[in-house]
């Protein structure tokens, strides 16, 4: 009968486990010394070695002639633990065995001594599915079982055991595996099993298996299967994956706007029937990555690439802002969970999600509008080449008269007119003038939102009367708030509003501000206009180019 690889190259002693030598140092120390614990707690992710740390835990209390605190897997107490005969350890799954009765049998059992071992040892995987009256079971024989006694608990989500528990064991926390350690372990195995593998597939392999070697072993013998050599191309192939140079290349369509290339890329991986789930967690991962090239200074600590995946991944990051990153990271997420519904049409939701990414106008949720605003405070930030505009506008100097001739003298006198030259056209565009509103000159107060913000931080009800008000500075730098109806003038002249406004005025201007110096009007019906924060932006943006 055929066995499977993951199952065939399980470690067999400490030794032989990867990537977590924090654990077993310390599991062969107590072993050594002959002072092993009575219950062991093994929470981790999947692959990394829990359950077969318990098994060699199990072999290592029982061995007769132990080596540096490992099993010596040649004695007949560690033969048969392996072979499975042993029936003083004892490995029970809590997915299908959590309730109180089972736990009631062990209890039971505890008592009597092993009938062939040194220790009985239970191994409980999955413990975290164990009902809560099956945990309130376990509660006073796992504080004190009999001293032939050991219990090893392994979990995938420590978050759902009673804190009554986790007390009463000694806890190893299993890492995940690195890229390196399982490229490593995988080549090794491929060169025992006679498999051909290219060290850039045992590399690919290795990351698709997210630091779980049971999922690099299995995802090696997938690839080998038929007896075939293992390339970068069949992994992705086996995968669903197009790689890294195909997500680059999508991304870069996406920082062009290219649509062709967009929908092209999609059309393929449907046609080539690939999963777009996986598709997609691919492309998430490069976001991922230039995001972390676009805000930390030692990306290569963070990022799993070689030195030419770095290259590449830092020239396509250049074309996009950090705001710009996070909206597309937003939608890339919202899509994936659309996709994972049961009536999702994964193609359409991937197509309309990337014509989003392209134009983003199209995006109108908050992280959308923060990268637009990037974009122009940028924009108005950079300085313009070749274009040079006056401090201060500067009137045209007036022409001198002509001389009069003494002939012309003695012609009547006629009152004089200077004459002027008209000022040629001015070379750039000029700034927006201000407003005139009845003969006065205003200003508009484009940070007077934040006026209202603080007012509504300490007054909401007051700081509705505010919503959609306007505020100048008029020639003599008096302040003119304009409200939108009578209503919301009287509510704030009578409220207590007044002192408000001039109390945040004076920390948004830096200045004081008088009560004189404070004038509230009401808009005349054609001037009635809500601006929004949009509207200011982007007519600042204008008044800026």
């Amino acid at each position: 009968m055929h066995q499977a690889l993951y199952r065939k190259w399980r470690p067999r002693t400490f030794d032989d486990v990867c990537g977590q030598e924090h654990i077993t140092s310390v599991l062969r120390y107590e072993i050594a010394n002959g002072a092993p614990s009575h219950a062991y707690l093994f929470c981790g992710s999947r692959g990394t070695g829990k359950t077969t740390c318990a098994k060699i835990l199990a072999k290592a209390v029982n061995c007769e002639a132990p080596v540096a605190g490992s099993p010596c897997c040649k004695c007949a107490s560690c033969l048969s633990i392996e072979n499975g005969s042993a029936t003083d350890v004892l490995e029970m799954d809590a997915a299908s065995n959590n309730g109180v009765d089972n736990i009631r049998d062990i209890r039971d059992e505890v008592v009597y001594t092993p009938s062939a071992l040194r220790y009985r040892v239970y191994i409980v995987d999955e413990v975290h599915m164990l009902s809560p009256s099956a945990f309130n079971a376990l509660l006073k024989t796992l504080e004190e079982p009999p001293a032939h006694v050991i219990f090893v608990l392994a979990t995938t989500e420590l978050h759902k055991l009673p804190a009554t528990i986790i007390s009463r064991c000694q806890r190893f926390d299993f890492r995940r595996i690195a890229t390196p350690v399982l490229s490593a372990r995988v080549s090794h195995i491929a060169k025992e099993e006679n498999i051909s593998l290219e060290p850039a597939a045992a590399e690919r392999i290795a990351r698709l298996a997210q630091g779980g070697m049971r999922d690099a072993i299995s995802l090696l013998e997938l690839c080998a299967g038929g007896g075939r050599a293992v390339t970068v191309e069949g992994v992705n192939e086996m995968m669903g994956s197009v790689g890294r140079e195909g997500m680059l290349a999508l991304v870069r369509a996406v920082a062009r706007a290219d649509y062709d290339a967009v929908f092209a890329a999609i059309d393929e991986a449907v046609n080539a029937s690939r999963d777009l789930a996986v598709f997609w967690q691919d492309l998430i991962s490069v976001y991922r990555d230039m995001l972390v090239v676009k805000t930390t200074s030692n990306a290569a600590r963070y990022l799993d690439l070689t030195d030419a995946e770095a290259a590449a991944l830092t020239e396509v990051a250049a074309d996009f802002k950090k705001g710009t990153l996070l909206a597309h990271c937003r939608l890339l997420e919202d899509a994936l969970f659309a996709m994972q519904k049961a009536n999702a049409v994964k193609r359409m939701v991937a197509e309309l999600t990337l014509v989003r990414l392209c134009d983003p106008r199209l995006d109108t949720s908050v992280e959308g509008l923060l990268a637009r605003v990037e974009r122009l405070e940028d924009a108005a930030a950079a300085p313009v080449i070749g274009v040079q505009t006056p401090a201060a506008p500067v009137a045209p100097a007036p022409v001198q008269e002509t001389p009069v001739s003494p002939k012309r003298a003695s012609t009547p006198d006629t009152p004089s007119v200077p004459r002027t030259v008209p000022s040629a056209q001015p070379a750039v565009k000029a700034a927006p003038a201000p407003a005139v509103q009845g003969g006065r000159v205003l200003t508009r107060i484009r940070s007077f939102i934040n006026c209202v913000e603080r007012i509504r931080r300490d007054n909401a009800m007051m700081a509705s009367f505010l919503d959609g008000a306007r505020a100048f500075l008029d020639e003599q730098k008096r302040v003119v708030v304009i409200l939108p109806s009578s209503f919301a003038e009287m509510m704030l002249e009578s409220g207590g509003g007044r002192d408000m406004l001039r109390r945040a005025l004076c920390l948004e201007l830096q200045r004081e501000v008088a009560d004189r110096d404070l004038l509230v009007e009401v808009a005349t019906p054609d001037a009635a206009r809500k601006d929004t924060i949009i509207d200011d932006i982007l007519s600042a943006a204008e008044s800026a180019e």
